[in-house]
């Protein structure tokens, strides 16, 4: 009988996406699988479950009504950030339906795979008598980061001063951070507080669960990865990035639908020579003010090079809103894609010269294995940390603009833009050229990554025999 697991995901698709790449992987490699979601992200799943009808199967849950969540809202991108805590307590109410589920099962999972944001999946795990593995969709520093805030509560000694610095001296190279760049999630902790309460006991979860398997690669993190094993006090830890699809399914809506047919961009990018393209996109959650988007516009245009922007299809009166008559004076020369933007294929077209971002890690790894250079505009979340190995230690990109509220001036924007797609960065071009081929020997067979996910399955199926 084929070893079966249970993958969890959480409902964000800067997280749902890396962790089904990684179930495809688990159904080729011979598992039986089962995913948990709730109905209103069942489509999330169709592709996988048409390409293996026969080891995919979803477990589709009713959302938890929650105090603090509209109803209906069953995805990260329809809440605004403050409600971050609430999506992550809501979940945890699935834990009664699921160890229901699991009792009643003829056959039930081996094992839970679940997203580091669901770590009270340890407790259930730990009930049932089954491992469970963090499934980290965030770099090996980020986690690294993320684990000594929740395990040591580090604070403030002016609780005024959001620029005070907060170092991590046990982390390799000492990165230090002032408190504003730190998780807003742990930034908003009360000691006390139902939910935060709920949250850190999560977290604290994640250390003491059965392994952690991440989205990176031995050769990009292998200091961190050190570390964590170390710090984690067992070598259960399983890099098996980056996570990407075949081109050919990256050419198709992986995480939605695009404003923008794959083959009118393509046959646009065709048109343009070698490296002079800017790609410009900042991830499915952030939404840029109506101000900020204006400098962004304005400095495009300024730049006189050709680009490609995405914008949400998400307007509010504040924010998202493109400047009138912008389109039309770029006709041709500027490409806007509303929604959904199918950035593997764009990345990996020769005519892409630089990727302005904002330093998510599922971005960082894609422009990485394309080898594209990146201009990056950390917002949130682990991006300042990525931040931090993409222009400091990797040397594959420069920080332009930091923070939510930032405001660069369109001058300044459209110089950034003319320097990225210039000669001043060929040595940085090259170097990510040469990251570009590590990333992609690590996941080809021999290579770290695909060693990994081989010595992973392996653990899997003898945790099952036994």
């Amino acid at each position: 009988m084929h070893t079966h697991v249970l993958v969890f995901p959480f409902p964000a698709q800067g997280h749902m996406i890396p962790l089904l790449d990684l179930t495809a992987q688990l159904a080729s490699s011979g598992l039986t699988v089962t995913v948990v979601v709730t109905p209103k992200n069942l489509h999330f799943l169709d592709r996988l479950l048409a390409a293996h009808p026969t080891s995919i199967s979803a477990l589709s849950l009713p959302f938890p009504p929650h105090p603090a969540i509209p109803a209906g809202v069953e995805n990260l991108f329809q809440l605004p950030p403050d409600a971050f805590r609430f999506m992550l307590h809501a979940l945890g109410d699935l834990h009664d339906p699921l160890l229901r589920w699991f009792r009643s099962h003829p056959s039930p999972p081996s094992a839970i795979i679940s997203d580091l944001f669901l770590g009270w999946t340890h407790h259930l795990a730990s009930q049932l008598s089954i491992p469970r593995y963090v499934f980290s969709p965030c770099g090996a520093l980020a986690i690294s980061i993320i684990n000594s805030l929740w395990c040591e509560i580090p604070t403030r000694r002016n609780q005024d001063d959001d620029h005070e610095v907060i170092r991590f001296p046990k982390i390799p190279n000492s990165p230090f951070y002032p408190w504003w760049q730190l998780s807003p999630l742990y930034q908003s902790y009360v000691k006390g507080d139902l939910v935060l309460e709920f949250v850190k006991d999560s977290f604290r979860a994640n250390t003491v669960s059965d392994g952690l398997i991440l989205n990176t690669f031995t050769e990009l993190e292998g200091a961190y990865l050190d570390y964590l094993a170390k710090a984690l006090g067992h070598n259960r830890i399983w890099p098996i990035g980056p996570l990407l699809p075949p081109i050919e399914i990256g050419a198709v809506g992986r995480g939605g639908s695009s404003s923008v047919p794959i083959s009118r961009i393509s046959a646009w990018l065709d048109t343009c020579q070698d490296r002079t393209v800017v790609f410009v996109c900042f991830g499915s959650q952030t939404l840029l003010s109506n101000k900020q988007l204006e400098v962004l516009c304005l400095g495009l245009e300024k730049s006189g090079v050709k680009f490609i922007l995405v914008v949400k299809d998400k307007i509010e009166s504040d924010y998202g809103v493109l400047p009138v008559g912008f389109e039309d004076r770029v006709v041709g020369r500027g490409v806007v894609i509303r929604g959904w933007a199918p950035q593997v294929v764009i990345l990996r077209h020769k005519a892409v010269g630089a990727y302005f971002m904002h330093c998510g890690w599922n971005s960082t790894l894609e422009s990485i294995t394309a080898g594209v250079p990146m201009m990056a505009w950390p917002m949130g979340a682990d991006q300042f940390v990525n931040a931090t190995l993409i222009e400091n230690e990797l040397d594959i990109g420069v920080q332009v603009c930091v923070g939510d509220e930032a405001l660069l001036s369109s001058d300044g924007l459209a110089r950034h833009v003319l320097e990225a797609t210039s000669h001043k960065w060929m040595d940085r071009r090259a170097r990510a050229m040469a990251l570009s081929k590590v990333a992609q020997d690590a996941t080809t067979s021999g290579g770290t990554s695909f060693n990994n996910l081989d010595h992973f399955v392996s653990h899997l199926s003898k945790e099952h025999s036994k």
